[in-house]
């Protein structure tokens, strides 16, 4: 039996794994949100990880999100994606764990025109990426047993995010404008919850740092339009320039991530970014959670 605890448990990518691990039986997932560990706590952290020594990994899904309001929030951003990283390396170095911390593509600055490796410089444009950049340091600079994943535009029926955003507007607009020049790739949270779970089931020893997303590249206009035409909605869909929709932080004007490196180390297959997108779709409607 593997013991493996999962923070940040309410989030969009935890449940994905709750989803994923329930098809074997020899995983013993702990599931804990800021109130059961507050993981800016190193205190409570050491305390959680000594009452639960069977603890073999931790997947570090807690994070700051709030992109934008990380701009005024400076501080709160860099104690839950810094300090926070932090303290869970320091309780994993001192008890044998092994830690999975997930990353994003927002520790570039986008001004590269081809994917992006793990060896490239990291130069984040906003708070929220100099944070989660921040986060890795500290895990690096920590211990020997870590892996880092950074993944990009993530999107699932669990959470917020862009797909449940669009959905909502397609019920109360008939047109809507989305920017058209920052490019990536949406990748399903089911995918990375997948990834990371046979990462744990092989127990391969081939630490650092990957990149995980789904494989091809798109624009956020083309992703809404993808959106709406599963659910055949006739809404009408804007291209604008990034300069037309202003926003408190920088975003990167392309964040595609090269996949080679967790291909070849994992033995794994990456989907295409829309394969899943009819399922998360259709998953959410199932619960009604729009």
């Amino acid at each position: 039996m593997t013991t493996i605890l999962v923070t940040g448990g309410n989030g969009q990518l935890a449940r994905c794994i709750k989803d994923v691990e329930k098809q074997y039986d020899d995983l013993n997932v702990i599931y804990t949100d800021y109130v059961e560990l507050d993981i800016c706590d190193l205190k409570q952290v050491q305390a959680f990880f000594k009452t639960n020594k069977k603890i073999e990994y931790c997947i570090n899904c807690a994070a700051y999100t709030a992109v934008d309001k990380a701009e005024t929030e400076v501080e709160k951003a860099f104690d839950i994606n810094a300090k926070g990283a932090k303290n869970l390396a320091l309780a994993c170095n001192e008890y044998g764990v092994i830690l999975i911390h997930i990353s994003t593509d927002f520790v570039f600055d986008g001004e590269k025109r081809e994917p992006y490796v793990e060896t490239d410089v990291a130069k984040p444009i906003s708070v929220y990426g100099a944070s989660k950049l921040q986060g890795e340091v500290e895990v690096q600079q920590i211990l020997k047993e870590y892996f880092i994943i950074r993944t990009s535009w993530l999107y699932s029926e669990y959470g917020q995010n862009f797909m449940k955003t669009m959905l909502r507007l397609a019920e109360t607009r008939e047109e809507i404008s989305v920017v058209s020049d920052q490019i990536g790739t949406p990748t399903y949270a089911g995918d990375l919850a997948e990834v990371v779970v046979h990462i744990i089931k092989t127990k391969v020893k081939n630490y650092g740092i990957y990149h995980f997303s789904n494989s091809g590249e798109v624009s956020w206009f083309d992703f809404a339009k993808a959106i709406f035409e599963k659910i055949n909605t006739k809404i009408k869909v804007n291209s604008i320039k990034t300069e037309e929709y202003p926003t408190p932080a920088k975003r990167p004007f392309y964040s595609v991530l090269d996949k080679t490196k967790i291909k070849t180390a994992f033995k794994i297959e990456i989907h295409y970014w829309g394969d899943n997108l009819k399922k998360a779709i259709s998953n959410l409607c199932l619960r009604d959670e729009i």
